[in-house]
């Protein structure tokens, strides 16, 4: 069976292992207070341009979208996401879960639009009713958004300056963001985004770690951050195992190498898949490509190749997505290519 169902399939990078192994027998204190998550945060720091940043490692992305905005809203603010966003769909209402709703407006091939922001906002704070309603405290965005689709630096400076006017943090979902920092259509680097944003994280389960992600304060995490993660149940024990794979990460670029083998892989697969005549649903800039296929040759092809149903434009086809990682090789191309040739 070929595997393009998702990006997390595959434990570790081979280099990311080695740094696990290389310090397993250290004894270090806890709670993310060793040398390695302090290694590994200052190298963080340093790829953003952002010496006074706060770090945090957080086990996964729905953990830290969580965690994340509910330190960032108070107790009457919502988070205002496109309406394909993660935190709405895929994440089984766990900021709402926290007493934060969460304000969904259409988007546009995944990305939220600052028009439509805007639009909704002037209408929000127009409404003499509007302390009866949840007042919107932040914008959530993914970099790249679930369509694969990235924001431009001109988009997410839009984004930030609407955020600002309306004293809202711009907060971004990084999970594949190494996929939109190396994307052929990429325009906005880290230091960027450490500008524009009020937080973000970097992703790592999707990008070559075992698991965890580096959640990334700017100007400084709210107050008690680290005890609202407590709180939360957010706060591993063993918070080196984050250390040490962001230490590798962040280590001879190793981030951005693994993001590059990736898109490498991806461009193969487009041109596979555009020689075999299938139709892309989205033009996607990153990692995640979305086909339109007749639901007789899924079934055929499902039964040796891996993937993920997204939607059903119709009665008789589907959105189905195919995903590249880290171990996605060449040959795997190849067989993915000598399948689709005897649909």
């Amino acid at each position: 069976m070929l595997y393009f169902a998702n990006d997390y399939s595959t434990g570790a990078h081979p280099e990311v292992l080695k740094a696990l192994l290389e310090t397993n027998g250290d004894k270090l204190p806890g709670y993310g207070e060793d040398r390695l998550c302090g290694i590994a945060k200052e190298k963080i720091r340093r790829a953003c341009g952002c010496p006074e940043a706060e770090v945090f490692f957080l086990m996964g992305g729905t953990q830290t979208n969580s965690v994340a905005l509910s330190a960032l809203l108070k107790g009457y603010e919502g988070v205002i996401a496109a309406e394909t966003g993660h935190i709405g769909v895929h994440e089984a209402g766990a900021v709402e879960s926290g007493g934060h709703k969460v304000i969904t407006l259409p988007g546009r091939e995944g990305k939220l639009d600052c028009a439509v922001l805007r639009e909704w906002l002037e209408g929000f704070y127009g409404d003499e009713s509007r302390d009866h309603m949840v007042f919107p405290g932040a914008v959530y965005i993914s970099q790249p958004t679930e369509y694969g689709t990235i924001y431009s630096l001109g988009e997410l400076e839009s984004l930030s300056a609407i955020c600002r006017e309306y004293s809202m943090t711009l907060y971004m979902d990084g999970a594949r963001l190494g996929y939109a920092l190396v994307s052929p259509a990429a325009d906005a680097g880290l230091e960027d985004i450490a500008r524009l944003c009020g937080a973000f994280y970097i992703g790592g389960t999707k990008v070559g770690a075992l698991c965890g992600e580096a959640l990334v304060f700017p100007k400084g995490a709210p107050e008690h951050f680290f005890t609202t993660v407590k709180q939360k149940g957010a706060l591993p024990a063993k918070g080196r195992l984050f250390g040490a794979q962001f230490d590798a990460l962040f280590t001879d670029g190793l981030y951005l190498r693994i993001s590059r083998h990736v898109m490498d892989m991806t461009e193969r697969l487009k041109r596979v898949l555009t020689a075999r005549g299938f139709s892309f649903y989205i033009d996607s800039p990153t990692n995640q490509q979305f086909i339109l296929i007749e639901n007789d040759r899924l079934e055929r092809l499902t039964k040796s190749v891996a993937l993920t149903l997204w939607e059903k434009p119709d009665a008789d086809h589907s959105v189905v997505r195919f995903a590249a990682d880290w171990s996605t090789m060449p040959e795997d191309i190849e067989a993915l290519d000598a399948i689709l040739a005897e649909l």
